[in-house]
């Protein structure tokens, strides 16, 4: 049976001290559910390959993917300030992101409406959001009939020591709406495995590349974006419809609290 692993990447902070600035009011974590199986024999492979036609990626000196970079076309992406390479590389890499087999699930947290709400106490925004999360990425393994695991990117000793002891927390007490012993049969680790960048995973760049268009999809939704939609970022939002994780006409990939 193959293992799943949902790699989470995060879009804002969870700092509640400067909720209130509009450029710093909302935390979301994207998570992309992938079977393991498939990240080794067909994602890893062809988003290396399409690093090579496009960067001249080397194994030696690996590509990683990263949403800011690439919109700048700083090195090692340089090539994409050409109009015409950039043209090429977005439309490979919007074919892949629907031609490949992945599920989605995006909690949005207005930290602004959170503060208001509870003035005397609140969740921790990080551990509010994971929360929800896990409980929606347990309900997908069980529906599904298999079990996996979490992978986050690194944010450096602090941020990561918050982000794995968060995740413990909830595994090992559970959540209003998802008793322990329910994370403790569907997740097969009780840490969060964060990797660097420079690890080179496939999975979270794909979910780097999918956290801020899947953001703004809510955030447009509630009225609350601010800006018209990116022209890219619509193309991508199009695509995910068919990858956020439904059943028939209920969503439960996106989620805004």
């Amino acid at each position: 049976m193959d293992k799943f692993r949902m790699y989470v990447d995060e879009v804002g902070n969870p700092d509640m001290g400067n909720s209130d600035n509009p450029n710093h009011r909302f935390l979301s974590l994207t998570g992309v559910i992938i079977g393991l199986d498939y990240v080794k024999n067909e994602l890893n492979p062809e988003l290396e390959a399409m690093k090579v036609r496009h960067f001249s990626a080397h194994p030696d000196d690996p590509v990683t993917l990263h949403r800011k970079e690439l919109l700048s076309g700083k090195p090692p992406f340089h090539s994409l300030t050409d109009p015409e390479a950039r043209i090429l590389f977005d439309t490979e890499l919007l074919d892949c992101l629907k031609k490949w087999q992945y599920t989605v699930i995006t909690v949005c947290l207005d930290k602004k409406k959170h503060k208001d709400t509870y003035a005397t106490w609140r969740y921790d925004p990080y551990h509010y959001c994971l929360a929800v999360l896990l409980e929606r990425f347990n309900f997908w393994l069980n529906r599904e009939n298999v079990t996996g695991d979490v992978m986050a990117e690194s944010r450096g000793g602090k941020e990561d020591r918050r982000l794995k002891d968060s995740f413990h927390r909830l595994w090992k007490q559970g959540t209003e709406f998802v008793g322990p012993e329910q994370f403790q049969k569907s997740l097969t680790s009780m840490q969060l495995k964060v990797k660097p960048k420079t690890a080179n995973i496939s999975g979270l760049q794909l979910a780097d590349i999918i956290a801020h268009p899947s953001r703004a999809e809510i955030l447009d939704a509630e009225g609350l974006l601010g800006r018209p939609l990116a022209s890219f970022s619509k193309k991508v939002i199009e695509l995910l419809q068919d990858k956020y994780d439904r059943q028939g006409e209920r969503v439960f990939g996106r989620k805004f609290i």
